[in-house]
């Protein structure tokens, strides 16, 4: 039996992102509406489409009808680096509608398009804003039946010259249905929202025939290189596949290692953090969770794996140990931040995955939870385990070897790992603390989880010098408690 079905033809919006979200790019021959409220991007988005898909062959016409002047709508777009002023009047043309416009009289401006359809052949046409098209002296539900009129008529004319419509409309977010609705083959809406001094924009694609678009609401953001939409991260699996079991009960897996660079630190783990594992690094204020982040990376560049660090805190110097902004100012580890405080999550592993793509990086480190924590916007963090658990992901699928810090308050009479609840994410932990021992407070650490893998679970004390982190010898007894009398065990783990 053949195959009868018509195949549609997608284009590249040139609209990062936008195209994943959509299914794969924008149907050709569609009739799309991009709606929104004033202020949100619809006008930014409809030129970036339209600079991107026109040429020559396939030129775009642009009616404005009630909105801005075109020479005054144009003056701020070019701002934009996709902005190509040499494509006016060649590739792409504007037409000002605002005279017919005024008359109210729908017939004539369907007259007045189709004559400029007629005379520049488009293969792309924008209408803004058309919700005036047919409102300007109707009223009621004459209104609504003039303008599905209108809409059906601009449908029919736009589909027998072959172009791919757009109808830039503003609509809030609590408007009810319309006829335009019904009627366009997608449907773009775009919302926009401000919570303390952050500004979230967010796309949802309603409506698109023919193809799978992937639901719900996608952050964006608008730059000098104009809209950017950051789709969620599919990946193949949340964590690394579980290794076979060991043929002895209890005999170790042996997996490929990614060393710390912390002396004794290695053994503990059995030979290294398993690679492609999430580690969790938690502990009190001074621990030393940055110099052994500092550390996993310094090993990395030592042994030629490009690494990232990821610093989102807004203050000046980012970067608290010196051998990592050594090895940033040489080339070899990245500094991922933004000077944006109300990041998306899917913002953030965009951005990452990106990096770790450029570089071929191995190793990340975020330093530390609470500053991934303040970078989002207010409207994201209010369920932070999700996002950690599709930060974690994302980079699960990206095969790379992840550390993350997290800050604890140090109650000596009690062990936590994480003040979100989010230990469970993570393929190990590394617990960092203090213990007072002989009237002056150590530091002593241990590996209270190493997935499918064995690994040493005693308490060591370690110490920070200039050289870095020494672990050192097991210390037995109350140990936790404060005011306690550990005491010492010989080492018999030994330097890695």
């Amino acid at each position: 039996m053949s195959d009868n079905r018509v195949e549609i033809v997608r284009l590249a919006t040139g609209v990062p992102g936008l195209d994943t979200v959509l299914g794969g790019g924008l149907p050709e021959l569609s009739f799309n509406l991009l709606a929104g409220p004033p202020g949100s991007g619809k006008t930014t988005l409809a030129h970036q489409i339209m600079f991107a898909l026109a040429t020559p062959e396939r030129p775009a016409l642009y009616f404005t009808v009630m909105g801005e002047p075109p020479l005054k709508m144009l003056r701020y777009q070019q701002q934009f680096s996709f902005f190509d002023s040499a494509a006016l009047g060649q590739r792409v043309h504007f037409v000002n509608l605002s005279d017919d416009a005024m008359h109210g009289d729908a017939e004539r401006l369907l007259g007045r398009i189709a004559d400029e359809v007629a005379a520049h052949s488009p293969a792309l046409v924008f209408v803004d804003s058309f919700r005036s098209v047919v409102l300007v002296r109707e009223a009621g539900g004459a209104a609504h039946n003039a303008l599905q009129l209108f809409l059906q008529q601009l449908g029919l004319l736009m589909t027998a010259w072959q172009a791919t419509t757009f109808l830039i409309g503003e609509y809030a977010d609590d408007d009810g249905a319309s006829p335009v609705f019904t009627v366009a083959d997608g449907l773009l809406r775009l919302h926009q929202s401000v919570q303390r001094n952050s500004a979230v924009r967010k796309l949802e694609v309603r409506k698109m025939r023919g193809q799978p678009a992937l639901p719900g609401l996608h952050t964006f953001r608008i730059g000098a290189a104009g809209i950017e939409v950051f789709a969620p991260a599919h990946v193949a699996a949340a964590v690394p596949a579980a290794p076979a079991a060991a043929a002895e009960v209890g005999a170790p897996v042996m997996l490929p290692r990614a060393l710390m660079g912390v002396r004794g630190l290695d053994a503990m783990l059995g030979g290294g953090l398993p690679r492609g594992y999430s580690l969790l690094v938690a502990g009190p204020s001074g621990s030393g969770k940055s110099v052994l982040a500092a550390a996993f990376l310094a090993e990395g560049a030592r042994m030629d794996e490009a690494g990232i660090i990821v610093a989102f805190e807004q203050r000046p110097n980012r970067l608290r140990q010196p051998v990592v902004a050594e090895l940033v100012a040489q080339g070899r580890v990245v500094l991922l931040d933004s000077p944006a405080a109300d990041l998306s999550v899917d913002e953030i592993v965009s951005l990452l995955l990106a990096e770790i793509q450029r570089r071929g990086a191995t190793r990340v480190v975020i330093d530390s939870l609470s500053g991934f924590e303040l970078a989002l916007a207010p409207t994201f963090r209010d369920d932070f385990r999700e996002s950690l658990l599709r930060l974690v992901t994302a980079l699960a699928g990206a095969n790379v070897t992840v550390l993350m810090t997290s800050e604890l308050e140090d109650r000596y009479t009690d062990l936590r790992f994480s003040p979100y609840g989010t230990a469970f994410l993570t393929d190990a932990i590394i617990v960092q603390r203090y213990i007072e021992l002989e009237s002056r407070l150590r530091r002593v650490m241990a590996v209270v989880k190493l997935r499918n893998c064995a690994h040493d679970d005693a308490l060591r004390e370690y110490r920070i010098d200039a050289d870095g982190i020494h672990v050192g010898e097991t210390l037995r007894g109350h140990a936790g408690l404060l005011g306690g009398r550990p005491t010492r065990e010989p080492d018999r783990q030994g330097p890695r």
